[in-house]
């Protein structure tokens, strides 16, 4: 298992860079991270029109820089990617509609899928 790999599946939490760092929650699935933007989560905007973002991971125990890499963004089809919007759905905390979550996404929410680009450092 690679840096990339084991920090996003120690750490719920990622930074992004964007119109300025953005905090997102994430859940890591088959090589890639996902995360859901709009409809009521969490806001990244530029994240679902860019083809690439900077991507930081920190360490769970200390906080500290754990790796640095570019990843290209892709909006997924929540339908054909089911699994990995289940495996997302299970990482989101004190959601209110719980049962309606992935509808809810569906209706007006994007799921994009961050894949790191390069060696897995």
């Amino acid at each position: 298992m690679g840096v990339i790999e084991e920090g996003a599946k120690k750490s719920g939490v990622l930074w992004l860079a964007l119109d300025r760092p953005r905090l997102a929650w994430h859940a890591w699935h088959d090589g890639a991270i996902y995360v859901v933007t709009g409809g009521g989560e969490q806001s990244l905007p530029g994240l679902a029109g860019s083809g690439e973002v900077q991507v930081t991971l920190r360490s769970k125990d200390n906080g500290g820089r754990l790796v640095v890499f570019d990843a290209s963004v892709e909006v997924v089809d929540q339908a054909e990617a089911a699994e990995a919007v289940a495996a997302l759905a299970k990482e989101r905390l004190n959601a209110v509609d719980g049962a309606g979550l992935t509808e809810r996404w569906a209706a007006r929410s994007q799921v994009v899928r961050l894949t790191p680009r390069g060696p897995d450092l």
